[in-house]
């Protein structure tokens, strides 16, 4: 569920405002939104050493094997940006040098300054490139000297006592011979393995920045609070949001130092921010959300326990082989305590739906021929593609019926809701024209009439009629929205046609080296390269869960359920760090600011 927040106003005296600050931030349940911008030098610099840090931090690998190097974090801070500046001025300096070699090397390796010391004396040499073929008339007594060809282009060098002109693109002297730019180019490349060196030394103190890098986010945090409140003696205020089952410990700590406070509901306006709590059992979609940093809007639904179940069904009609499920749901037990409960509990679900597809499914490893017991597991309808394409329509009609019928749910009370009825409707008749169009199979005629009457309903009921001068496009677009619909329907294939690739591929590797299987050190061979093979085709087929495994779950039935997934996190005004001193008038608590 989304969590229910109430818009608080906290009052305080404009002199004590620090310290109200510091008693909200210990209390750690108010989201604080600013009522005005934040501004100030305080907050500018703190701004700027945040970012500082953060930059740092993130050249660190967070895996580093060794020991911490006993420095002080400021020290490993400032060491790891002379690092940055060095191995920039090293990038600039071998990407021109390269290019410099690139530039050159048709040309040969020659001195540059003895063609200085020639011109000197009287005698020029100048460097051109031509198109391949093409020949430049040359001047009267002046020496061409062919240095080299490829397939585009023709390189030499002309030579004559004064100056001269060529119609032909002059090449720009070097300042180095090819040699000295190779010789600068390796110089260059060790120093950025050298830089890399001292980056994984540095890498050791990864806890360290880390902690500075909290408390300079601890210190933002603070200013951008104590510059958004609002003064007018001699009284100062913030605004926030609470969850409504915290509020009374924001009320019990007002009583105690003496703040006014008020309490509403958020206004349709505001833009308050979502804290998502799903139930027990669809908690673990709670890291999909995360990895892909979405999140509903304060003012829609939580639809987890939907996002699990077709997730679930999506990842195992996708990835479609009970032999990569195995392999999944070992790995999530062997990495058991070095991973999120969330994340352990999603890869379990998705795992075993992966397994149980596949035995129905018959595939393990994309083998053609299965032994017995696990052949009589296969279910023989889903042999057929035709049925496998017709699931997956009807999987689709499903899934965005229960969008349709749990708006209409929420929106009950309204004309709306009938509208949304109407929907469902539209979707089944869908279904079945696709199941005619697509799949040859035959079209209920009572189903025209249930699309007839799912139309009209949607026409009647989609728009109030207090709302039609400004809405009377929906209307327009009716019919496209129509065509969508079908659409949308037969999107659901692509649970079919990527599982299917899945399978081909495998199936693929499998024909190709089975053959080779034959010696010993061929079988062997063979064996790597269809491990390898086979690794391809999981990571192939886990990047199609990620693509529309997702997408039909925050794309089709998040549209059909008016779900734009605009929330932000609700991230309360807290101490991050125990030993934080408290704040003083007028600035950033002192440990906060180190």
């Amino acid at each position: 569920m989304i969590v229910k927040m109430s818009k608080v106003t906290v009052l305080c005296v404009a002199f004590a405002k620090d310290e109200a600050l510091d008693a909200l931030r210990e209390l750690g349940v108010l989201h604080v939104v600013p009522i005005r911008p934040p501004a100030g030098e305080l907050l500018d610099d703190a701004r700027a050493r945040l970012l500082h840090v953060r930059r740092a931090l993130e050249m660190l690998d967070p895996k580093a094997p060794g020991s911490p190097s006993g420095q002080s974090a400021e020290e490993v801070v400032e060491g790891i940006w002379k690092i940055i500046h060095r191995r920039k001025e090293d990038e600039e300096m071998l990407e021109s040098l390269r290019h410099e070699q690139q530039r050159i090397a048709p040309f040969g390796s020659f001195d540059p300054a003895a063609l200085v010391q020639l011109k000197e004396q009287g005698i020029c040499v100048k460097l051109y490139q031509v198109l391949r073929g093409h020949e430049p008339l040359i001047p009267e007594g002046a020496v061409k000297i062919t240095l080299g060809e490829d397939q585009a282009s023709s390189y030499f060098a002309v030579v004559s006592r004064g100056d001269f002109q060529v119609e032909a693109p002059e090449v720009r002297l070097p300042d180095m011979s090819l040699k000295e730019i190779e010789q600068n180019i390796a110089w260059s490349e060790a120093r950025l393995a050298e830089s890399e060196r001292r980056l994984q030394e540095y890498s050791n103190d990864y806890a360290v920045v880390s902690r500075i890098m909290d408390r300079a986010e601890e210190t933002v945090e603070y200013l951008e609070a104590r510059q958004g409140m609002t003064t007018s003696e001699p009284v100062a205020w913030l605004q926030g949001f609470c969850p409504v089952e915290q509020v009374a410990v924001v009320r019990a700590a007002a009583a105690r130092y003496g703040w006014g406070l008020v309490e509403v509901e958020p206004d349709p306006d505001d833009r308050v921010p979502t804290l998502l709590r799903p139930s027990r059992w669809a908690r673990p979609i709670k890291a999909l959300y995360d990895m892909f940093g979405i999140l509903p809007g304060y003012d829609e639904v939580d639809i987890s326990p939907v996002f699990l179940v077709f997730f679930s069904i999506f990842f195992g009609m996708l990835i479609g082989d009970a032999g990569y499920g195995l392999i999944f749901l070992v790995a999530a037990l062997a990495a058991r305590k070095k991973m999120p409960s969330a994340l352990f509990g999603l890869l379990v679900i998705t795992s075993v739906a992966t397994i149980v597809w596949g035995v129905l499914t018959g595939t393990w490893f994309s083998i053609a021929a299965l032994p017995a017991p696990l052949a009589k597991l296969r279910l023989n309808w889903l042999k057929d593609n035709t049925n496998l394409m017709e699931l997956c329509f009807f999987i689709g009609a499903v899934h965005l019926t229960i969008a349709h019928g749990w708006k209409a749910f929420r929106i009950r009370r309204t004309a709306q809701a009938l509208a949304h009825l109407g929907w469902i409707g539209s979707t089944w008749g869908m279904f079945f024209v696709a199941r005619h169009l697509i799949l040859n199979r035959g079209l209920p005629s009572f189903m025209l009439a249930v699309l007839a009457v799912g139309v009209v309903a949607i026409v009647l009921c989609m728009t109030p009629p207090r709302k039609f001068k400004e809405e009377w496009f929906n209307h327009a677009m009716l019919p496209l929205n129509l065509i969508s619909n079908f659409v949308d329907i037969v999107s659901y294939v692509r649970l079919f046609a990527v599982g299917s690739a899945t399978l081909a591929v495998g199936a693929a590797f499998n024909d190709m080296l089975g053959g080779l299987m034959k010696g010993p050190i061929s079988g062997l061979i063979a064996a790597v390269i269809l491990f390898g093979g086979h690794a391809l085709n999981i990571g192939m087929a886990i990047l199609g869960v990620m693509v529309h495994g997702v997408r039909l779950n925050t794309l089709e039935f998040s549209q059909h359920m008016d779900i734009a997934w605009k929330g932000y996190a609700y991230r309360p005004f807290t101490r991050r760090l125990a030993e934080t001193a408290t704040a003083h008038k007028g600035a950033a608590p002192p440990a906060a600011s180190a």
